[in-house]
């Protein structure tokens, strides 16, 4: 393999497994938050232990991300040095943000979370992790802005002299309409992953003898409801990102549904094997929903809506020769992967609200069992959405402005990314125990027992005295 092609692998790899952490931690900051905003309300001890309990476990998982996050810095300057020379102007404004706003409230006020707790008054403690809440908000606004202008360049000039690109307003480029519906796609699937962590844990402890119903119980009837409106939210911008998709990067779309020749009525493909190439005799396995790709792209069921081929022409006619489409069955599957995933949580979490009537759902025991491996569909989803984003976007790194393969570091060789893959491969696998076996001890061992009543105070005796 040559150094291109290990230098994605490699991108792709650490991406994709510190974004197990990532919305995780975002989720779960807010959940704590609230559990322990409804026992500073109410003072019930109940929603003390919760806070408690899913505290640790967010602890867990923001430190594996911070860790895991250190990496993606690395490779910047390591693998793409020309990349990181030709968007540095741009990039350096909303990561600086990123590093000495957000992730500076971030840290500081979960320090003072975490040794302020018999420090701190009540409503002052609440304050702080609310605080953690906002900064992990503002931290995944910054980097999706970046991410953004990667999809779709505002507010630059490209230098005459370097050929690099130039902020002319950071204003344009944190309000980037592609960021501005990337943003709450992003955090609304963060709080869906992290609900459905709190949901099997849950389920786990509740189909043991001896589970701490109040606290497992209540903390399940509380985020089921924010695990399936987060997922009905999530789908509903990810339909307005569709609609802008198609105006912005109309080859991902056209990719997406695999279809290569330009259609009005165009058909939403379900699915589909066979031939993936630009072949006008394919002979493809396609199950498809007539006039609803049309409906989805222009708001029309007899809109047009073009294909790979139209668009590859035009494309070279603009940029010059070259394939212009990404891998297309990775677009095809990864976009069903994320949709099928996403929808398949829809229908456990309504299903687990239906049940949730009365003690319902702690009675059905099978259903408790399905949202333990459950846990398991907002991973799938979130992976399979930033491939597609990602591989979609192929072969611009900035669409239409830098190439994938001319963005490589150029003396970077094949052996020293081998090397350093293995390295990172090593060290993941090592954070992987560790941070797993860890989590899962912390589920296992489960809450910290009830404090006991205080005692009553001994009434006060008359003095004996003795002559």
């Amino acid at each position: 393999m040559h150094a291109l092609e290990l230098a994605r692998w490699q991108f792709a790899i650490t991406t994709v497994y510190h974004f197990f952490f990532v919305p995780v931690s975002i989720g779960m900051s807010a959940w704590v938050a609230i559990c322990q905003t409804a026992y500073v309300r109410t003072g019930k001890p109940v929603y003390d232990r919760m806070a408690r309990f899913w505290g640790k476990l967010f602890l867990i998982v923001f430190a594996l991300g911070v860790a895991t996050g250190i990496v993606q810095e690395f490779q910047f300057g390591m693998n793409w040095s020309t990349y990181s020379r030709y968007v540095g102007d741009i990039f350096g404004a909303p990561l600086a943000m990123e590093g000495l706003l957000a992730f500076f409230v971030e840290s500081t006020f979960l320090g003072l979370w975490i040794f302020g707790r018999d420090r701190l008054s009540p409503r002052l403690h609440l304050a702080c992790i609310w605080m953690v809440a906002l900064g992990t908000l503002a931290s995944a606004y910054f980097i999706l802005a970046a991410n953004s202008w990667m999809q779709h360049p505002v507010g630059y000039v490209i230098d005459p002299v370097s050929g690099h690109a130039h902020l002319t307003s950071i204003w344009k480029v944190l309000t980037n309409s592609t960021a501005l519906l990337a943003i709450p796609h992003t955090i609304l699937a963060a709080w869906a992953t992290a609900g459905m962590v709190v949901a099997a844990v849950c389920a786990w402890h509740l189909r043991r003898p001896g589970a701490d119903v109040p606290v497992f119980g209540r903390s399940l009837r509380m985020v089921i409801p924010i695990i399936l409106g987060a997922t009905l939210a999530t789908s509903l911008v990810g339909h307005f990102q569709a609609e802008l998709l198609v105006k912005q990067q109309p080859m991902k779309m056209a990719a997406a549904e695999a279809l290569f020749h330009t259609q009005s009525h165009a058909p939403l493909s379900l699915f589909a094997t066979g031939d993936w190439t630009p072949n006008p005799q394919r002979t493809n396995v396609d199950v498809q929903a007539g006039g609803l790709l049309s409906l989805v792209a222009t708001g029309s069921t007899s809109g047009t809506v073009k294909g790979i081929n139209d668009l590859n022409a035009t494309y070279r006619a603009r940029y010059g020769p070259g394939e212009y489409a990404p891998i297309v069955a990775v677009t095809y599957w990864s976009f069903r992967a994320m949709i099928g995933a996403g929808s398949l949580l829809i229908a456990l979490t309504a299903l687990a609200l239906w049940k949730l009537r009365g003690d319902g759902l702690v009675r059905h025991r099978l259903l408790l069992w399905l949202m333990v491996p459950a846990v398991a569909l907002p991973f799938i989803s979130n992976s399979a959405g930033w491939i597609f984003t990602e591989m979609g976007r192929q072969p611009w790194i900035v669409q239409g402005l830098l190439r994938t393969s001319d963005a490589v570091s150029p003396t970077v060789s094949a052996t020293s990314i081998w090397l350093s893959m293995l390295g990172f491969t090593a060290l993941y696998g090592v954070l992987a125990v560790v941070g797993l076996r860890l989590f899962g001890r912390t589920v296992r061992t489960g809450l910290e027992p009830e404090p006991p009543p205080p005692a009553a105070p001994e009434p006060e005796r008359e003095p004996v005295l003795v002559y």
